[in-house]
C-alpha cells in the first residue's frame, strides 16, 4: 500500500466525459449530472483501508445529499488481476452488503481515471451546475476515527453550492491507497 496525497484540484476545470457500467450493468455518464447544483464523483475500491476507515460516513453523506438532490457516484479503476477484491463480482458484492445508495461504476479500462488525474482511493471530485471543478480534497479532518472529526470538509463544500455559495479555496487533499495501474500506464 503505497500512501498517496492528491494533488491541488484544477479549480473551474470541466467534468471530463466519461461512460461507464455500474455493477447493475446500468450506464452512467457525465451527462447524468447536468441539471444537478452539485455532483459528488468518488474514486473508491473494496481493498484500501483508507476507503474501508471512512465508508460508512461516505454513505451517510451520500444518503444526505442525495435526499438534496445532489449527484453521487464512485468508481472503482483498480487493476482488478492484481487486486481481484476489486473485481466487479465483488464490487456487486461489497455494493449489495453495504447497501450503497449511490451507483458503483468499473472503470476496467482505467481511462476514466486517467481522465479526472485521480491518483488515490478515495479521491473525491466535486462539480457544480455547469460541472465545473468545485472541491477536490478530502471527506473530513479525521480519516482514521469518526469520533475525532471535527470539520466536515467535502459536506460544506457540497452544501455550498446548494446554497449558491462560493466553495473554499483551502482545500485539504485526500489521502489513501495508490491507484493500481495497470502496466500499460
Amino acid at each position: 500500500m503505497a500512501l498517496t496525497y492528491t494533488p491541488p484540484g484544477q479549480i473551474g476545470s470541466p467534468c471530463p466525459p466519461f461512460s461507464l457500467k455500474d455493477t447493475s450493468n446500468a450506464v452512467y455518464d457525465h451527462n447524468s449530472l447536468v441539471g444537478k447544483k452539485a455532483s459528488l464523483i468518488m474514486f473508491i475500491c473494496n481493498h484500501c483501508p483508507y476507503v474501508k476507515a471512512i465508508e460508512d460516513r461516505l454513505i451517510m453523506l451520500a444518503q444526505e445529499m442525495l435526499s438534496l438532490g445532489v449527484a453521487v457516484l464512485a468508481i472503482s479503476s483498480n487493476d482488478t488481476l492484481a487486486y481481484p477484491e476489486d473485481s466487479l463480482e465483488h464490487m456487486r458484492l461489497r455494493s449489495e452488503q453495504k447497501k450503497y445508495p449511490f451507483p458503483y461504476l468499473f472503470d476496467a479500462d482505467q481511462s476514466v481515471a486517467k481522465a479526472f488525474d485521480a491518483v488515490c482511493t478515495p479521491d473525491f471530485f466535486v462539480y457544480d451546475e455547469n460541472l465545473l471543478l468545485s472541491y477536490r480534497g478530502r471527506l473530513d479532518d479525521s480519516w482514521k476515527d469518526a469520533k475525532n472529526v471535527t470539520r466536515h470538509e467535502l459536506r460544506h463544500a457540497l452544501l455550498q453550492l446548494l446554497d449558491n455559495k462560493d466553495v473554499p479555496l483551502t482545500q485539504y487533499p485526500s489521502m489513501g491507497c495508490s491507484i493500481k495501474w495497470k502496466n500499460t500506464y
